[in-house]
Parts: C-alpha cells; structure tokens; sequence
C-alpha cells in the first residue's frame, strides 16, 4: 500500500511542467505547514530544498508527527517541489485567547500560490480550540486565517490562490475563502480540506459560503470522525485508509494510486454511528452547556502546567493526581453539571444504538 511520501519517490523526478498540478500535489502542500518551521531560522523567502536542508538535522522526534521528516527530506530532493519559492510563514499562539495558527505561503509555477493552513498541533491549547467549535460560531484561529489570507492575497495581486489543510487547517481554510472579500474570491482556484470539521448552520446557510461552495473539495477516510463534525454542505469524497477508527485522521495512512488517493464508495458503519451520537449529544445540549463543560474540562487539564499532550500524558500518575485534586476543589454544581453532560453522551449512544437495532430490523 502507498502513501503520499510513496508519491514523492515515484513522481518527484517530474517537474509541474512536464506533469501537471494533481490532488496528491495539494495533499502534500496542506500537510506542508506542520512541519516545525518555528525552530528554524527562516529567511524572507526560502525554497522547499533550503527548508528541507535545515530541517535534515533535526530527529524525528522533533518533529509533531510521524512521517513529516521523510515528507520535507524527499520533497526536499525531488525536481517537483524543491525549487518551489517558501515565503509568509506566520504562527500566532495565545493561551490566553485559546488561539493556534499557522500558515505559510508557497509559490507554484502556473503563477498560483498555495496557502497552506496548519491543523491542530499537539498543544492542549490546540485542542482546546477544536472543541470551542461546538459553541462558537468563529474562533480565533479562523479570524486570523481571514486576515492572513487578505495579507497574501494584497502582497501577491497578480496570483491565482490555492488553498488547503488537514483537521482544523482545513476548516481554517474554508472558513478563510468564505469570508475573503469578492475580489479575493474571485482569485481563489479552490480549497482543499482534508478530514477538517464543518461549521456551525449559521454560517453553511449564509450567501458567503454558497459563493464559494463550487471551490471546495472535501476529503474523508472510510471512517471518519473529525471530518464529520457539525455542517457539510460541500460535496465530500470519501478515500481508503489503512489504520483503524481515530487513527484515520493520520493522512500518511490514505492510500495513493498514482496521482489520485483511492476512493471509497461509502463511510463505515463506525463512523455513522459516532457522527449520529455526537450530532445527537449537540441537539441535546445548548452552547452554553457545552462551553461550560469544555472550559471546565479544560482548566482541570491546565492545572497540570502541561503545554503539549505529550507532556500531558508522559507523567501519567503525577499528572492525574493534579487532575484529580482539581476536580476535588470543585463546586458541587460544576461537578454535577461535568456529570449530566457526560450522562447526556451515554444517553445519546444508547438512543442511537436502539435506532440502529430498529433499522435492521426493518431491513430484515
């Protein structure tokens, strides 16, 4: 089975010249903008081989994810992408505004840019972030998408505009085309959102997104969670993983068949029945509920002091007696509000697994 660092060693030899723009090219420039360019010293403009040289040097693990490093090193090499112009990496973290942002801007031959949006990174406050999307309408590091994006699209008014990311990148991307001015729009190829959630309605039915809906291409595995999340009304393909439930969301394990990812016919049954249990949960719980729940579920995780997930779990005993102390101080109302939000997922996975018995039965 072969995956997009597979790709790279079968098609890098070809320049865009010779083999024109494909979805597996822009794959690789959503996940682009993961790789860890805050540790390196990067000049106004540099290339994918000069990014790939500074970038050699570091182990894996200092990377964020498996895969990135054999990504960069064979884009790095590769007559595709090497000699492609790197410019406007931009991050903007703030634990105070619960905000993670990232972008970086690359430059392709057919006079286009590709604004590549980082997703969520394995800092607590990034996910944090993640989870405010089920009671905000618009969160931080989607405002800065949309002010990125006009900074880009000024500095560059001669370009056509590329646009993708993976998780919440890809979210931030979409939400970014739907809210540029018309005269941006109009510029705008299309936006490539990879596993990345949906918005909430009121944003799906504004005349902002109908501008942009025919620009959007929406990618999922067979058994996708994160990409299901809250609204689609974008047309959505469904593409072949090899890993299992949540590990699906890892976009080294989708399948590539020469300059196409391999398409599925439908999601799993796995899959349906978490997005009904969640979209379920939602209806049974107001904004309010569901923000006081993940900020209070988020303060019990920061009274640990971590920053990463990995900090977070790498001291397991000591981290969960902090946690434990904090849900011990407490008021009585919030730990009986944490319990009826937790009892109303148990109730929707019980409602929706009933549905389910019942549908099979009719079927039978």
């Amino acid at each position: 089975m072969s995956n997009i660092n597979d790709y790279l060693l079968w098609r890098g030899d070809l320049s865009f010249a010779k083999d024109e723009f494909n979805e597996i090219d822009s794959m690789i420039l959503a996940r682009f903008s993961y790789l860890p360019f805050n540790k390196i010293n990067m000049e106004k403009e540099e290339t994918v081989e000069s990014i790939a040289e500074k970038l050699n040097k570091f182990k894996d693990e200092e990377f964020g994810y498996h895969g990135d490093k054999d990504m960069i090193t064979r884009m790095g090499k590769s007559n595709r992408f090497k000699n492609l112009k790197v410019t406007d990496y931009e991050e903007n973290i703030d634990k105070d505004v619960e905000r993670q942002f990232s972008a970086i801007t690359i430059h392709l031959p057919d006079k286009s840019i590709y604004i590549s949006f980082c997703g969520t990174d394995n800092t607590i406050v990034g996910w944090k972030e993640d989870f405010n999307l089920s009671f905000m309408e618009h969160i931080p590091a989607q405002i800065s998408g949309v002010e990125y994006t006009k900074k880009i699209a000024s500095k560059y008014p001669f370009l056509k505009i590329r646009m993708g990311g993976h998780s919440k990148g890809g979210n931030v991307a979409i939400y970014s085309a739907i809210y540029s001015e018309t005269r941006i729009k109009n510029r705008i190829i299309g936006v490539s959102n990879y596993d990345g959630p949906g918005f909430d309605k009121k944003i799906t039915e504004t005349d902002n997104y109908k501008s942009i809906l025919n620009k959007l291409y929406t990618y999922i595995p067979q058994s996708s969670v994160v990409g299901r999340l809250l609204e689609h009304e974008e047309k959505h393909t469904i593409v072949e993983s090899i890993e299992k439930g949540l590990y699906q969301h890892d976009i080294f394990s989708w399948q590539v068949l020469g300059t196409e990812l391999v398409k599925l016919d439908e999601v799993t049954s796995d899959s349906e029945f978490i997005n009904k249990t969640i979209r379920t949960w939602l209806k049974e719980t107001n904004p309010e509920q569901r923000k006081i729940f993940i900020d209070t579920a988020y303060q019990i995780f920061d009274s640990t002091n971590a920053v990463t997930l990995k900090e977070l779990t790498s001291s397991k005993m000591k981290n969960l007696n902090t946690i434990f102390k904090a849900y011990s101080n407490m008021t009585e109302s919030d730990k009986k509000m944490m319990t009826n939000m937790i009892k109303e997922f148990v109730n929707a996975v019980k409602e929706i697994i009933i549905e389910t018995a019942k549908e099979q039965n009719i079927k039978k």
